[in-house]
């Protein structure tokens, strides 16, 4: 049987936030059926939206996993992650977190599930995810077949910078 690719966002502006992603990266690895995991480059980035809040860091991963996976476990697999790294999820949308991992694209068919939306419904418009996506998978293409690098060139990224440990 096939594997199949993943990419995983993760992102973190409150507390230990570098030590926070790598132990979420840590944790991806360790996943049933995870064959490798891949890390983009880190950006520092202005919070979207919500109340003032400290600047996050995010970046990405490109999960190998040896089989297809359907994205709602992938999906429930990164929320158990998010709880057991002290994310609490309240009303606010946008609000400070210990730890944010959103399944942002695979390569295998799109889901519309309302719980396991991919690739992510906002991906094409936020450069902190296009950034590391395109990192990593360079030929990552959108459901209509437009490169998601072609996306990122079009969006202003003057509110990220590399972010260098």
């Amino acid at each position: 049987m096939w594997g199949m690719r993943a990419v995983i966002g993760v992102g973190a502006n409150l507390g230990d936030r570098l030590g926070t992603i790598e132990a979420a990266v840590d944790r991806v690895a360790r996943l049933p059926g995870v064959t490798s995991v891949r890390r983009s480059a880190l950006f520092e980035t202005a919070p979207v939206g919500g109340p003032p809040q400290p600047q996050f860091l995010n970046g990405a991963m490109l999960v190998e996993l040896a089989s297809p996976v359907a994205p709602t476990a992938i999906v429930e697999w990164l929320l158990a992650i998010e709880r057991d790294l002290g994310r609490v999820r309240g009303p606010e949308r946008n609000a400070p977190r210990t730890i944010d991992l959103d399944l942002l694209w695979t390569d295998g068919p799109p889901s519309d599930q309302p719980s396991a939306i991919v690739p992510h419904p906002r991906l094409h418009e936020r450069p902190f995810a296009l950034a590391p996506l395109v990192d990593l998978v360079p030929g990552a293409r959108d459901p209509t077949g437009v490169l998601y690098a072609a996306h990122l060139e079009h969006l202003d990224r003057s509110g990220i910078r590399r972010f260098d440990a």
